[in-house]
């Protein structure tokens, strides 16, 4: 398996995530995703969408508010408990989790540890030109919440019955106080949230069913069969609000961690939202004529860590007459290119035959043109970003019309007219979703 230094080598090098505010020294915690970077997290995303979106009749998409109401996070028990324990070194005055901590001794300098004392990891701001406690806010630790306090909206607009879900991606904030593992654990992050509403007494079922069809999820976009598994959270380790969690977890360079979690959330965050707000989150069955706060399924992943245990599993280095190749073999529909033409050479009959290919190809997938260097070299460079499929147009194709489709994986080499090219590919690409 890859390790991290070796990974986020070539994710700088190749254009997946730099550092940020790097040419300032970096800022602990928070990283921006470049040219190939962004395309693979927008993959993710649209996969993670159209599975749990788009392909169900149960489930419905929302975007709330990055700062909401303060209120929200008393409600929601997030001012009270979403608190880590921190201790801060005599010596260095380096601060750590203390649920990290394999000793009470710093991992840095040796030194004597203080008390523990908790902090909460929520970022606070101000809303208004003035900052008193009267304008405080939240950045939100996670989009749940929002989900919550719309219920009401969406149960009326959308005319969704009970089992429905609500999904949400976007941004979220913590203020970690021990940020690392590369992009594992960070301060800024984006949420993939789907909140699923059950009957009460229902809820065991469809908990053990999120959990089977999340797991099913990253095995079907490429994970490992062998580098995932589910961990029951004991009673002691979960959250506040938690009847039951599951952790899929992946198996990481530093050993598992987690990946994704299910969480049975029962109908604490409406209980708590009806009675702050003051407003009636019930829900009215009509077939049983009886009316109850719903219970909640909520499968929760980061696409970070999405993207850092697709890559990890990807990773591969295989002998070949060169040396040493190195291969992202992401599924094709989690890679940032789909495409990549290459002309054999730069002489211009060549050329403008294959920005012609280019030009056919682009309206339909991310397509890449590289032209530098030795066809070799080109195809080891989109092995190496995880390209699936290479077009080579060379001489004879300016006399057959036909181009050269190269497989990442299989290594195999198809001669296919370059009017059937659109749709040779999507056949490959459906085929690959199995």
């Amino acid at each position: 398996m890859v390790d991290l230094d070796t990974l986020f080598s070539l994710c700088k090098r190749r254009g997946f995530v730099y550092p940020s505010s790097e040419i300032y020294g970096g800022f602990g915690g928070f990283w921006d995703y470049g040219p190939l970077g962004v395309e693979m997290k927008r993959n993710i995303r649209d996969a993670w969408w159209r599975e749990t979106v788009q392909l169900r009749e149960d489930v419905v998409g929302l975007d709330a508010a990055i700062i909401m109401n303060p209120k929200t996070w008393e409600a929601s028990g997030h001012v009270k408990e979403f608190v880590d324990r921190l201790v801060e070194c005599n010596d260095c005055k380096q601060r750590f989790r203390e649920d990290e901590l394999e000793s009470m001794s710093c991992p840095a300098c040796g030194g004597a540890l203080s008390q523990a004392r908790l902090f909460n990891t929520m970022f606070k701001t101000f809303v208004g030109p003035v900052e008193e406690d009267a304008a405080a806010a939240y950045l939100r630790p996670e989009t749940a919440q929002g989900i919550f306090v719309d219920f009401k909206n969406v149960l009326t607009t959308s005319r969704k019955k009970i089992p429905f879900g609500i999904a949400q991606i976007g941004k979220a904030f913590r203020n970690e106080i021990t940020p690392g593992r590369f992009i594992f654990r960070s301060r800024e992050f984006e949420a993939m949230e789907l909140e699923f509403f059950v009957r009460p007494g229902t809820d065991e079922e469809w908990w053990r069913y999120w959990l089977d069809q999340r797991v099913k999820w990253h095995v079907k976009y490429g994970v490992s069969p062998e580098n995932i598994r589910v961990y029951e959270v004991p009673a002691t380790d979960r959250a506040h609000y938690s009847k039951a969690t599951g952790d899929i977890q992946f198996k990481y360079p530093f050993g598992w961690g987690e990946l994704e979690g299910v969480a049975d959330r029962t109908d604490y965050d409406l209980t708590r939202h009806g009675e702050v707000s003051g407003e009636d989150l019930t829900y009215f069955d009509e077939e049983s004529g009886q009316r109850f706060i719903p219970y909640v399924i909520e499968p929760a992943v980061g696409v970070e860590r999405t993207f850092l245990a697709y890559l990890i599993n990807a990773y591969h280095e295989e002998p070949d007459k060169e040396g040493t190749r190195v291969v992202l073999k992401l599924h094709p529909w989690i890679a940032p290119y789909k495409v990549a033409v290459l002309p054999l050479s730069r002489k211009e009959p060549l050329v403008q035959k294959a920005r012609e290919v280019s030009a056919l190809l682009r309206p339909h997938f991310m397509t890449t043109y590289d032209d530098s260097q030795s066809i070799g070299r080109r195809y080891r460079r989109q092995d190496e970003i995880g390209t699936p499929y290479c077009v080579t147009v060379d001489f004879q194709s300016l006399d057959d019309q036909q181009v050269t489709i190269r497989d990442r994986d299989r290594m195999t080499q198809e001669r296919v007219p370059i009017d059937a090219l659109v749709s040779t590919v999507q056949q490959r690409l459906a085929a690959s979703l199995g």
